[in-house]
C-alpha cells in the first residue's frame, strides 16, 4: 500500500490517517447491534472515503478496472449506511 499512495501523490501522513479512520470505521460497523447510529456514521464514512479513492484513482488515469474496487466499496458502503439508517 505504501507504492500505491507515492503513485498517488499522497503524503505519509495522508496514508496514517486514511489507516487509522478505516480501522475507527471498520470497529464502529462491528459495533451495530449496540449503536446503530454508529454504524451508519461508519458506514458513511468508509462510503465517502472509497469515493475519495475513486477521485484519486481518476486523476492519475487508472483504467476503469483499477479502479472498480473502490467504486464497488463506495456503493456497498452507501447501501449499507442505507439500510442501517432505516433501523434508527
Amino acid at each position: 500500500m505504501r507504492m500505491e499512495f507515492i503513485r498517488f501523490g499522497l503524503s505519509k501522513l495522508q496514508r496514517q490517517i486514511t489507516g487509522v479512520v478505516q480501522i475507527i470505521a471498520a470497529i464502529g460497523l462491528l459495533l451495530f447491534e449496540f449503536n446503530t447510529l454508529l454504524a451508519v456514521i461508519s458506514a458513511a464514512g468508509l462510503s465517502l472515503l472509497m469515493l475519495l479513492g475513486f477521485i484519486v484513482r481518476m486523476r492519475i488515469k487508472d483504467s476503469v478496472y483499477e479502479s472498480s474496487p473502490a467504486f464497488v466499496f463506495m456503493i456497498l458502503n452507501a447501501i449499507i449506511a442505507f439500510k442501517l439508517w432505516l433501523l434508527l
